[in-house]
């Protein structure tokens, strides 16, 4: 190409759309290191503080979901929509991209309906098994949908690719043979490891299923590392100090996830769409705990998912009492069964998907 590249990109609200994003804008930058890039995102929302972060910049726009719990508030709704479209309109007039790409989110809505309606060819990456409202009204004028599962109800078939989820290059190139990463994290190399993960906020529901089988841990000398989150961390060192837990890490955060994947021998976690694509990376047994309040229940879709390949367990937030540690017992004694769950996930791995996303854009542009 012999013009300078203009690239827009929308998606935000969450680290789930904001992530993708900057990752699709790392690696057109990598190949392209002149090109110009643009983030449309919401006032008030993460994307204002993690994009220019990265290194990009990004304008508003005062965009907002419905809010269910007080409908009164969304009376104001309606100009919210009207005046964010005629800013997204601005920006793009102005800006005049190539191309655009969204990643989801309330502020993808406005902007890349806007792209459309100035003939920007644009795309659209959804992360999980169940198409957002935003990208299912984008759908229909998008050149293409990549997807991170086979099948996503509410978009055109033909124009889905199933190319995976964007996620970090370090979980990709980091990880490590289980028994030397064992090693480096401090644990016996021979005993069977549990890793708890439940996001950086941590999961209540897997905190207090941990609380209720501390004993079960220790007395099948299982291993487990047990990352709580910010808002129990405290609560749990304080209740656990009079407990045995010699076989337990307790961790508010986990810097070095790709460490933590690696010295798993099994891994339970949420379903959140990065989350299972990372999983599915580390190839490691999992059981999985949607998070039941989730947009249209979209993490117990993205579970499904994987259950149906016999790629993962799962046990609902509402059965955590009953089935947690029955269906966990049954991974950690079978080891055909896991080996079998770690064959599996290989179909969900998707380790090139930000280099195969970003190839199939530009034959577009190019053609």
């Amino acid at each position: 190409m012999n013009k300078k590249l203009k690239i827009l990109l929308s998606g935000g609200g969450t680290g789930g759309h904001i992530f993708p994003a900057i990752a699709i804008a790392d690696e057109i930058k990598k190949r392209f290191p002149d090109a110009e890039f643009l983030f449309i995102g919401a006032n008030g929302k993460m994307e204002m503080e993690k994009v220019p972060q990265a290194g990009y910049k990004i304008e508003g726009i005062d965009i907002a979901g419905i809010d269910r719990g007080n409908l009164l508030s969304n009376l104001g709704l309606p100009f919210k929509i009207l005046k964010s479209l005629s800013r997204s309109k601005e920006i793009i007039k102005d800006f005049k991209p190539d191309v655009a790409i969204g990643t989801g989110g309330f502020a993808s809505g406005p902007a890349l309906y806007e792209a459309t309606k100035l003939g920007v060819p644009v795309f659209i990456q959804e992360q999980n098994a169940h198409a957002g409202v935003t990208n299912k009204i984008l759908s229909k004028a998008a050149k293409a949908i990549f997807t991170a599962y086979p099948k996503v109800a509410g978009f055109p078939v033909e124009k889905i690719k199933f190319l995976g989820n964007p996620i970090r290059s370090v979980i990709i190139s980091g990880m490590q043979e289980t028994t030397q990463a064992k090693q480096k994290m401090g644990l016996n190399k021979d005993k069977l490891t549990i890793l708890s993960v439940g996001g950086s906020l941590g999961s209540r529901t897997l905190n207090n299923a941990w609380k209720s089988h501390l004993k079960q841990i220790t007395d099948k000398d299982y291993q487990l590392i047990w990352q709580t989150g910010k808002l129990d961390y405290k609560d749990i060192i304080e209740e656990t100090k009079n407990i045995d837990t010699r076989n337990i890490q307790i961790r508010e955060f986990i810097k070095d996830m790709e460490l933590a994947y690696s010295a798993a021998d099994i891994i339970v976690s949420r379903a959140g769409a990065i989350a299972i694509s990372e999983l599915a990376v580390a190839q490691k047994p999992v059981l999985l705990v949607p998070f039941p309040f989730a947009a249209e229940d979209h993490q117990t879709k993205n579970a499904m998912n994987l259950v149906e390949k016999n790629a993962a367990r799962m046990v609902k937030d509402s059965e955590m009492q009953e089935k947690f540690w029955n269906t966990l017992s049954e991974i950690c004694e079978n080891e055909n069964v896991r080996k079998e769950m770690s064959t599996n996930l290989e179909y969900f791995a998707k380790p090139d998907a930000t280099k195969e996303i970003v190839d199939e854009i530009f034959k577009v542009i190019n053609r």
